[in-house]
């Protein structure tokens, strides 16, 4: 995109008004607050965007349990599912201005958005379309009574995104809970909200009023875990606020699925091919860079090959370029915001403190025009301790820890050594020995030979311990949006059963 383009298109951002969405229509709540939107890749002003007070939430919700009862709930699965569709391709008609609004409010490379992201958006919304109509229910046999079950959504499900790959979080909560029967109010996070904006904007040109909503900024998300009308929560973001959304969710007993952090180990056994470990890390760790709950910031290599992998590593991730995302040659961007560039920066310094050393950094753009950008230089650090605070905790950039291991023992106790579970990847040319150790490793998601996050629609997302519960992206996904209920009638094969007993 030339300058003049370049310039258009944040005048166009910050011309218009960004801010909630109730009942198919933008809410303008007039002189309240806003937050500020950046562009990641330069620090410049994106967009303001207004933030819903309490008040605002509750008409929010009170709006989505109209729409729910009064049309959504009694449209059957095959109206769902062809409203569904045409979303799917409303959304392919606008792939590339969604591209453009997430690489520069992320900072990571458009094209990746464009094929992954944006991709999985539309593909979600045809899934579960696909999969609406598949609720059956069940008649069961229980002698002089016949138990009928059917299956009933909640009612209003409150979906609460993190700022990493907005359009996939969109796409990943509102398909299957809209496919169930349920409306949605969608909650984007306060760094990246716009794609997901323009998203709802044009989901309401197709679904029926009410159907999904959304409301913006920090205090919104706490209102929404609390409300009393809210029937299930979905969220995925840091364990931290994940444990406030269930202490919210506990006051009113309402039902949740969280998908939280990941500490993520990738083990390279010594029968690993090389080039598909390197293939592996590199991908694994500097994807999306780096902001990732399914990152391999573990890096467990056995100590007959360190050397010879952190070689091969290092040159590798050298030919990687930083820059903006904008330009199709970057492959790393910069951090979403200053805070978690800042953030990121502490626990490089924290690793060096407590003893890791600095085996490779990146180059970061020399371009004037990046530089009020938040960027980190992506790091590669060894001399790693399993008990040191990077190899404990959560850093969510791109900052790598290589380790050394003796056995398959050690590595597994490394692997699960952390209060995390999310994902767990192995490179071994020994598929036996790779089924063993998978079952012995405490995670959600084992991966073998293979880091291919563009092909995980169909297959159950979701992780262990404190990187959460529930499952995502799968048949088992739609059963979480609805809930059993138990009908029971008079078989008519026999005398129903008299209290107190009749002689």
């Amino acid at each position: 995109m030339n300058e003049a383009a370049t310039k258009d298109f944040a005048d166009s951002c910050l011309r218009r008004r960004w801010g909630a969405t109730i009942g198919g229509a933008p809410v303008d709540i007039g002189g309240g607050e806003t937050f500020t939107v950046h562009e990641a890749a330069t620090g410049k002003e994106m967009a303001k965007v207004q933030s819903c007070t309490p008040e605002i939430v509750d008409q929010a919700v009170r709006d989505s349990y109209r729409a729910f009862n009064g049309d959504w709930r009694h449209r059957s699965p095959r109206e769902r599912a062809e409203l569904m569709r045409k979303l799917a391709a409303r959304l392919r008609e606008h792939a590339d201005e969604l591209a453009d609004l997430e690489a520069r409010e992320v900072g990571k490379p458009r094209r990746d958005a464009l094929r992954l992201d944006i991709q999985f958006s539309h593909l979600c919304f045809d899934y579960f379309a696909g999969l609406a109509d598949t609720l059956h229910g069940e008649i069961l046999d229980q002698g002089p009574i016949e138990a009928r079950v059917i299956y009933e959504p909640y009612g209003v499900v409150a979906a609460i995104l993190p700022f990493n790959w907005p359009p996939m979080h969109f796409a990943k909560k509102c398909a299957p809970a809209l496919a169930a029967g349920n409306t949605v109010i969608i909650k984007p996070g306060e760094q990246a909200p716009l794609a997901v904006l323009r998203m709802v904007e044009i989901a309401n040109e197709v679904l029926p009023p009410g159907v999904l909503n959304c409301v913006t900024g920090l205090a919104a998300g706490a209102a929404l875990a609390g409300h009393p009308r809210v029937e299930r929560i979905t969220f995925t973001g840091s364990t931290a606020t994940g444990r406030r959304v269930l202490q919210s969710a506990a006051e009113n007993i309402t039902y949740a699925t969280v998908e939280l952090g990941g500490k993520n180990a990738l083990m390279v056994l010594p029968d690993a091919d090389l080039q598909v470990a390197v293939d592996v890390a590199l991908e694994g760790m500097f994807y999306n860079n780096g902001e990732a709950c399914t990152s391999t910031a573990r890096i467990l290599v056995h100590g007959s090959l360190f050397e010879e992998f952190k070689r091969r590593f290092v040159a590798a991730a050298d030919k990687l370029m930083v820059g903006d995302g904008m330009d199709p040659r970057t492959d790393i961007g910069p951090m979403v915001d200053a805070r978690q560039r800042d953030r990121v920066r502490q626990y490089l310094e924290i690793g060096l403190r407590e003893g890791a050393r600095i085996v490779w950094q990146g180059k970061l753009p020399t371009d004037s025009r990046l530089a009020g950008g938040f960027w980190v230089a992506p790091t590669i650090l060894e001399g790693v301790t399993a008990d040191m605070t990077v190899a404990q905790e959560e850093i969510f950039g791109p900052i790598a820890c290589l380790m050394r291991f003796g056995d398959e023992a050690e590595a597994i106790r490394i692997a699960n050594g952390t209060p995390f579970g999310l994902t767990a990847l192995l490179v071994t040319r020994d598929e036996a020995k790779a089924w063993a150790i998978a079952k012995k490793l405490e995670a959600g998601m084992i991966f073998v030979n293979n880091y291919m996050r563009r092909t995980m629609l169909g297959s159950p997302f979701g992780g262990v311990k404190g990187s959460g519960f529930g499952r995502e992206n799968s048949p088992e996904t739609l059963r979480e949006f609805v809930r059993a209920k138990n009908v029971r009638f008079p078989s008519g094969r026999g005398p129903l059963p008299t209290w107190p007993p009749k002689e």
